[in-house]
């Protein structure tokens, strides 16, 4: 029996590196701002073998982040953990493709409808923590019509904010070679799909409606 729980817990340790390795493949081919080409990006260290939750946490870390409302959110626990999730990087002083993008995703949750768009929470995350303080990224929100309880944007010391964009796969050498790239994910089943930014809402709501389905026998 003793045997057993071991391969599980080293099935579910493997389950956890492959998906750290599939988010940095992810987000090394996207395409950075216009003007910007993506930069080579280091390969993701493996994570500590464990159990899936145990795993799932340490790969992505429990780092302490803030939200536009200035609240303290672990980054797995918090923000991540047994959650559908649409994440996306941005920088609120950005004249293209952020606004851009983040008026797509509000047609996205539109398309949704309220029953889907209530199982999904949006993570945007500020390549720029310098000057995106949380009444920044509020007032940002708020401008782009999506400041609500499903939406978090996220900020906090530089330090925090690089941990945890390089667990997304993003090792940024400025605020603007960010990727467009979104990253959805069923965070509890380990079901993560990269989307293009410029792909219809519609299309996009529909791969989240894939996502909140749940898996059978979870």
């Amino acid at each position: 029996m003793s045997s057993l729980v071991t391969r599980r817990n080293g099935m579910r340790s493997f389950d956890w590196v492959v998906l750290g390795a599939c988010l940095w493949i992810l987000a090394s081919v996207a395409f950075a701002h216009e003007g910007h080409a993506p930069t080579p990006q280091p390969a993701p260290q493996p994570m500590a073998s464990g159990g899936g939750t145990r795993d799932a946490q340490t790969w992505f870390t429990d780092t302490v982040l803030k939200d536009q409302d200035g609240r303290e959110l672990r980054f797995y626990s918090d923000v991540l953990k047994d959650k559908v999730v649409m994440l996306n990087v941005i920088f609120t002083h950005c004249n293209d493709a952020c606004p851009l993008i983040t008026r797509k995703l509000r047609e996205v949750r539109e398309a949704m409808g309220p029953e889907l768009a209530a199982q999904v929470t949006f993570v945007s995350v500020s390549s720029d923590p310098l000057n995106d303080t949380p009444e920044v990224l509020k007032a940002f929100a708020q401008k782009q019509g999506v400041d609500g309880p499903n939406w978090l944007f996220l900020t906090g010391d530089k330090a925090s904010v690089d941990l945890v964009l390089g667990r997304l796969g993003q090792f940024l050498p400025s605020p603007e070679q960010h990727s467009t790239q979104l990253i959805a994910g069923d965070v509890a089943g380990k079901r993560w799909s990269k989307i293009r930014p410029d792909a219809p809402p519609a299309a996009i709501a529909q791969r989240m409606q894939l996502l909140a389905q749940p898996l059978a026998g979870r």
